[in-house]
């Protein structure tokens, strides 16, 4: 199964780091997050990627030729301009990194992946967030239910810590706890080709135009995810999943 990543926001809540980069570049530990992404599906065993670009695109281009060539050792014959890779050892991925315009709105870049997918389903998500979800569940699940899309939903995280009281006493702080109510779009979606007759042109937003749609007739079902789910939105949220992955202790890590 084909997996659709978009990457191609602007970023604006995390300027700090994307003035110079997109945001799914922002680096978790030594990688960026797209790429702690692809490995988590790739570990479900899914190895093919449509990468929807947009803002600062040619920087996913460039990170991932580098990657690619100058990892392991190479030798080169600087008269032939010939690359002879040894000891390779990159991931094992086929990625499309697709031009889908610089304002192109969500539902806008799938649309303009929809040749490049075909008439089967396929997998989609956002390219600025990481969880320890179940791919292969997430997969059955939809099988199941035989919607046109499934959504993995999520607790969102508290943006501030909680209080843990006794009556006038602070007995402990919880720092990133999950909310115990409501649940929210966490990404890791599985769709069916159908979808992208809901998707008008390059201004159609994908929340709006398919899955506000697909929900009011019945055709969006729920994977509910209590594990851990995070997204970067802001610096402390980089910080934060940065902490995780060089404690060794990054719930998604494989």
């Amino acid at each position: 199964m084909k997996v659709i990543i978009l990457a191609g926001g602007l970023g604006s809540r995390l300027a700090e780091e994307t003035e110079i980069k997109p945001k799914p570049m922002v680096e978790i530990g030594e990688y960026p997050i797209l790429w702690h992404i692809l490995r988590h599906y790739s570990y479900y065993g899914l190895h093919e990627f449509y990468v929807a670009l947009g803002y600062k695109g040619e920087y996913v281009k460039r990170y991932f030729l580098d990657y690619t060539t100058l990892s392991g050792s190479i030798s080169l014959n600087t008269g032939s301009g010939k690359i002879l890779s040894h000891e390779h050892d990159a991931e094992s991925w086929i990625l499309h990194l697709i031009d889908t315009g610089a304002l192109t709105m969500t539902g806008g870049r799938v649309k303009r992946l929809q040749d490049y997918i075909g008439d089967e389903p396929f997998m989609l998500t956002y390219g600025d967030g990481v969880s320890d979800v179940n791919i292969s569940s997430v997969l059955n699940f939809h099988k199941e239910h035989k919607k046109l899309g499934t959504i993995t939903a999520v607790r969102p995280p508290a943006r501030f810590g909680l209080l843990d009281m006794e009556g006038d006493l602070v007995t402990a702080f919880s720092e990133k706890p999950q909310m115990g109510e409501g649940w929210i779009n966490g990404g890791f979606m599985v769709l069916q080709p159908e979808v992208f007759d809901y998707i008008k042109d390059d201004t159609s937003v994908f929340e709006v135009e398919v899955l506000e749609k697909l929900a009011s007739t019945n055709q969006l079902a729920a994977y509910k995810h209590d594990g851990f789910w995070q997204c970067m939105d802001t610096l402390k949220d980089k910080r934060y999943l940065d902490g995780l992955w060089k404690s060794g202790n990054a719930p998604w890590k494989h």
